[in-house]
């Protein structure tokens, strides 16, 4: 097998990984969901997200103000902004939990087919 027709072999290879997968993330959502929208359940995250958003925002005014001896403005509302992101984001990523758990599943679980199917592909398993 040459240079060219293992890399074109493994390109195959890697689309069928990531065509699996992402059939495999989009099963998990759809099992997670079971048959909702996507759109609300992602609304109530960002509803549920806004509490930590605010105590981030507290603790990085209050972070921002107490760090050095010059509380200028600027350092401080950075300071809220960067706390209020983190904290958002963190509770973004604890409200949806559940589905990214359920979408990543699904992926491991196509990626895993495709993995086997090819190591059968090079490892024949002769039963005479």
């Amino acid at each position: 097998m040459g240079v060219c027709e293992w890399s074109r072999s493994e390109v195959e290879y890697g689309r069928k990984v990531l065509d699996s997968g992402l059939e495999g993330a989009r099963s998990g959502r759809e099992a997670f969901l079971n048959g909702r929208p996507l759109t609300p359940f992602l609304s109530e995250s960002v509803r549920k997200a806004l509490k930590p958003a605010a105590l981030g925002t507290i603790l990085g005014v209050v972070s921002g103000s107490r760090e050095s001896r010059q509380r200028s403005a600027g350092r401080i509302l950075t300071f809220g902004v960067l706390g209020g992101v983190i904290g958002f984001a963190a509770g973004v990523i604890w409200g949806s939990r559940r589905m990214v758990a359920s979408v990543a599943s699904g992926a491991a679980k196509n990626i895993g087919k495709v993995r086997d199917e090819r190591w059968l592909e090079r490892h024949p398993i002769d039963y005479a």
